[in-house]
């Protein structure tokens, strides 16, 4: 079947993970405690905070106030917990961050030139990561290269379920109304590439500089030596302009 729509991860695959680890983790936990109190009044926050207070509640049977959130969710963030509340919180604190200049993302030099191309040959793009969506649609309009959002159709979060589980990548091609064969996934993790596999996507894993390349799937250094299967036009080659 003819390859539609483009799948791709973030960290490790357009981006290096050391943006995600070392400059929006440490900025988050810097900034929790203030934020938190800064924004003390915002119902937004309050809300998120709430989730976040229920969890620890239901997990330890300790009500941890308000003024003393900020430690625990210092904790999930170096253990790099996937809960909402936190995500939500950390996407506010990173929205503040890329709007005073703090940081940008750089995307790896061949992704944009690829990203021209499969646009240009009908394909649709979409994004998966365990990110938030806020936190991917604040990383792709801020990027060095500029605002890239307009390449991709949907950004998918783990709302549709955990990235290492088969029924979060058919939701995804139920979603887009896509055979889950029609779909090519990209990631640099083998445990990703298993479950989109288990699922009928095809699958490549996206191997940069420091990546154990995958014994079960297909390898590509980057996205200029990626092949897709049966684009929709094989007169486009992704990596070119």
């Amino acid at each position: 079947m003819t390859t539609r729509c483009v799948v791709m991860d973030i960290e490790g695959t357009i981006l290096p993970i050391a943006f995600v680890r070392d400059v929006l983790f440490p900025y988050a936990k810097r900034r929790m405690a203030s934020f938190l109190q800064e924004r003390r009044a915002d119902s937004g926050v309050r809300q998120w905070a709430a989730l976040c207070q229920e969890s620890i509640a239901d997990e330890t049977g300790i009500r941890i106030d308000y003024d003393h959130l900020a430690d625990i969710l210092d904790q999930w963030i170096e253990q790099d917990r996937k809960h909402r509340g936190l995500k939500a919180l950390q996407g506010m604190i990173w929205e503040e961050g890329y709007e005073r200049g703090a940081f940008a993302p750089a995307l790896y030099d061949d992704v944009l030139p690829a990203l021209i191309a499969w646009r240009a040959a009908g394909l649709q793009l979409a994004l998966y990561s365990s990110g938030s969506e806020q936190a991917q649609r604040l990383l792709l309009g801020h990027t060095t290269k500029g605002d890239i959002t307009g390449f991709f159709s949907h950004l998918f979060d783990t709302r549709v379920g955990a990235k290492t589980d088969p029924k979060s990548f058919r939701r995804i091609a139920a979603e887009l109304q896509l055979a889950p064969e029609a779909l090519h996934f990209l990631s640099d993790v083998e445990l990703e590439l298993d479950a989109a596999h288990s699922a009928g996507l095809r699958v490549t894993q996206i191997a940069r500089p420091g990546t154990p390349p995958s014994t079960r799937h297909p390898v590509a250094g980057d996205f200029r030596s990626l092949t897709l299967k049966d684009p929709l036009q094989t007169s486009s080659t992704p990596g070119t302009p």
